[in-house]
């Protein structure tokens, strides 16, 4: 009988550590399309906050520069509300992000073939596989959501300023601004983890004997 082993939580980190560091140029191109993602959401979501602070502040000169600008204001409830295309287009974004970081990640599955049918040979469990898949996939998301909402927040804000003047600054609403960044930043780590799913669970399924079979 096959002896299975469980390996501490710590071992997994640092494998799915090493495994990054190994395909630098890789993860890093997954990263960059997840960023992008992100910093457009999170552009699109900033700009609705600054535009709904700058429409509080009640001066009829910045709201008609609003409407001047694009911006979709509701006479009823005097707020800004995202256009349908906007919901749209963010969404694409997001569903052809997710795409990619299937395929990136399958792609790496099939790279690692012997790796993962050596550490089954030696006993390793199926839910050891999918760990470090996830674990990946988490410090992937936290870097390229962090970044994504970085960059999206701070061409938001540059681009504020420049349609608007620097006078706005007093009635931008960080607090709003922050949550966005902050979701904008989970919502990088859950696409990067949902990408993950399937080829995790291909790795894990694969067979030790299969697995050391494919020529590199």
């Amino acid at each position: 009988m096959r002896r299975l082993v469980e390996l501490p939580l710590s071992k997994s980190f640092q494998m799915a550590y090493q495994s990054i560091r190994v395909r630098f140029f890789r993860s890093l191109v997954t990263t960059m399309s997840l960023v992008l993602a992100v910093a457009f959401f999170t552009f699109i979501q900033t700009g609705n906050d600054t535009a709904s602070g700058l429409l509080g502040s009640g001066n009829p000169s910045i709201e008609r520069s609003l409407s001047k600008a694009g911006y979709d204001i509701n006479s009823t409830t005097g707020t800004i509300a995202s256009s349908a295309k906007q919901r749209w287009i963010v969404f694409l974004s997001l569903l052809t992000c997710v795409v990619g970081i299937i395929n990136a990640q399958l792609m790496s599955v099939t790279e690692r073939f012997r790796e993962i049918g050596t550490l089954k040979c030696l006993g390793a469990l199926d839910r050891f596989i999918v760990r470090i898949f996830v674990i990946e996939a988490t410090l992937q998301g936290l870097a390229g959501g962090f970044f994504g909402a970085l960059l999206g927040g701070l061409v938001a804000f540059v681009s504020t300023l420049i349609t608007f003047g620097f006078s706005v600054i007093v009635y931008i609403p960080w607090t709003e601004i922050s949550l966005t960044m902050f979701y904008a930043m989970c919502t990088g780590t859950i696409l990067s983890l949902v990408g993950v799913l399937y080829p995790a669970i291909v790795a894990s399924r694969m067979l030790p004997v299969e697995a050391m079979r494919v020529e590199q």
